[in-house]
């Protein structure tokens, strides 16, 4: 026998349940309770519970044309890196009652083509988006020609006249150099990252300069790129260790490729820092903790998920002012990874 299907429960049976007007009950539900008392709240809540209420968000924003919901883009879940950052993001949308679809692209522009859809379908009022390696100026057109803000992070796509939160890659990636330079090392690889995105680049001007001013040649041969992963910081530094006059020193693209690097190190029974110094980039909380500690240079990533959504609020908001980029500064974090200093056979 087919059970007949329960009708869905309105707000205004919600509203009566709880002995408050249908107004109330709606900011509560869509969480604008500035001016609304803890108790009216709960009484609220206890009879959403009680008659087991669904909001409709969908139907909701179809209604009003807007909507509570921001989408963010990343390229990898498993990363830390946007642990930390999503930490930043939750923080400051929460402020303002926002609810973030979050997806994930592992670096595939159609994936990430079918995660906008999904969220235009849903009416996001922002996107927060790590674009894939090879996004192109077409993913952000047609974000604008559906009137949508977006913010970039982490990664710029060139020609695109959007807003933009993220570090200082090319200071950043030179300081850290010029920390290995200064220990007396002259072969020094760049390692891991996709060598097609505007972030690796970036790293790959600051390795330049550092060698410039330093008065030494850059051997193109100690650049191999990978996955943003510790498997590809692992393959990679596997294939490092091939070369027939390998590096005494490893600058990577960020921490995770440097965890996975330092582990390939002592695969072949070498000491990261004893052996081979490492730097990575990002400072992730593990670098902290792990063997040896990790030196890196900092690149802030809760910040740069407050910032980027503060921003995207205010623009939902109605800020109308150029697109701006929001730049912070990057500082190096010296740890156990590359205290060994160079003896001057290798001046």
């Amino acid at each position: 026998m087919n059970k007949k299907k329960r009708a869905r429960v309105t707000l205004q049976q919600v509203a009566d349940h709880a002995g408050v007007s249908k107004t109330t009950a709606s900011l509560i539900v869509r969480n604008k309770v500035q001016n609304i008392s803890e108790a009216t709240q709960k009484r609220v809540l206890a009879a959403m519970s009680d008659l087991g209420y669904v909001y409709d968000r969908v139907a909701a924003n179809l209604r009003s044309q807007s909507s509570s919901t921001v989408g963010m883009i990343i390229t990898e879940i498993a990363n830390p890196y946007f642990s930390e950052l999503l930490e930043g993001v939750h923080q400051e949308l929460d402020k303002h009652g926002y609810t973030v679809l979050l997806g994930t692209t592992s670096e595939s522009g159609a994936k990430q083509d079918s995660l906008l859809s999904t969220m235009l379908e849903y009416r996001v009022s922002g996107v927060i988006l790590c674009p894939a390696t090879k996004s192109s100026l077409d993913t952000i057109n047609r974000l604008e020609k559906w009137g949508i803000p977006v913010i970039l992070i982490g990664k710029e796509i060139s020609g695109a006249d959007c807003d933009y939160v993220g570090v200082d890659f090319a200071p950043g990636s030179k300081v850290a150099v010029e920390h290995l330079i200064s220990a007396g090392h002259r072969r020094i690889a760049l390692l891991g990252g996709p060598t097609e995105a505007s972030s690796w680049k970036a790293r790959k001007e600051g390795y330049g300069q550092a060698f410039q001013e330093a008065g030494l040649s850059v051997d193109e041969t100690l650049m191999v790129g990978s996955p943003m992963t510790r498997d590809g910081g692992l393959n990679a530094v596997r294939q490092l260790l091939k070369h027939p006059d390998p590096p005494t020193a490893i600058f990577c693209y960020n921490d995770v490729i440097a965890f996975g690097a330092m582990v390939g190190l002592q695969e072949a029974g070498l000491t990261p820092g004893q052996d081979i110094a490492v730097v990575g980039f990002d400072n992730l909380k593990e670098a902290a903790t792990s063997i040896p500690s990790l030196t890196t240079v900092s690149s802030c990533p809760q910040l740069i998920g407050t910032y980027a959504a503060d921003l995207l609020h205010q623009r939902i908001m109605g800020l109308d002012i150029e697109p701006q980029r929001i730049i912070i500064k990057p500082e190096l974090i010296v740890r156990t990874s590359s205290s060994w200093i160079k003896s001057e056979t290798n001046e």
